[in-house]
């Protein structure tokens, strides 16, 4: 096409829709009032469940032994966990080797080039959470070196400990009050549950690339 040609093909549209365009009012969100604590956590819950994750309310003081009663529920016999975290340090500590059949606990301290055959064998992990979003049912990942984001990924049960005063209305809320504009990680997560894709014909199907079950349990 030459210049003239495209010209007057321009020229053509500019009349047609003249040189000023006043562009439609965007009407603001509607407000909502905010939810309650319990609120959130019923939200959530009823959310993260529908994606078949496994949710469990238990006092903060508890949260150990609940997690060595779902251990040895499901049979698991490794757990990949990060040292120098809350989470991490709380299990260590807490843990002794061949206890009622609980699995064994692998720190996650090295590169993963070192262990990987030996990480890709281990079936579950437990992590943190920075958090979680009441208004999509969805858990806040926020991996860093500490805390590789292969810990949640890699073994077959994720296990994920949330902050019941953590869970955020919206995301909005959750990247205001959560300090992001002072800094993210390279990968920062939403995560509803197991891990989940679908075929050309929408015929969901679980725990295909990722985590096949996603245990939360919720610090009240």
């Amino acid at each position: 096409m030459n210049d003239t040609a495209r010209e007057r093909i321009l020229g053509r549209l500019r009349k047609a829709v003249g040189q000023e365009r006043t562009l439609p009012a965007v009407p603001p969100p509607p407000e909502t009032p905010p939810l309650s604590r319990d609120d959130k956590i019923e939200r959530l819950n009823t959310l993260m469940t529908a994606m078949r994750s496994e949710v469990h309310l238990v006092p903060r003081d508890a949260w150990v032994e609940k997690l060595k009663a779902i251990l040895q529920e499901k049979g698991l016999t490794q757990m990949i966990y990060a040292p120098g975290t809350p989470i991490g340090d709380a299990v260590a500590a807490a843990w002794s080797e061949g206890e009622g059949g609980l699995p064994a606990l692998r720190p996650y301290e090295q590169a993963v080039e070192s262990f990987k055959e030996e990480l890709f064998a281990i079936d579950a992990g437990i992590t943190g959470t920075a958090g979680a979003v009441a208004e999509t049912g969805a858990l806040i990942l926020w991996p860093d070196e500490t805390e590789p984001r292969l810990i949640s990924l890699v073994p077959a049960v994720h296990i994920a400990v949330l902050d019941a005063d953590r869970i955020y209305d919206t995301l909005d809320e959750a990247v205001e009050k959560g300090g992001w504009a002072e800094g993210m990680p390279t990968n920062a997560l939403l995560v509803s549950g197991p891990s989940k894709t679908a075929d050309i014909e929408l015929v969901l199907a679980f725990g295909v690339h990722g985590p096949k079950a996603l245990v939360v349990l919720v610090l009240t």
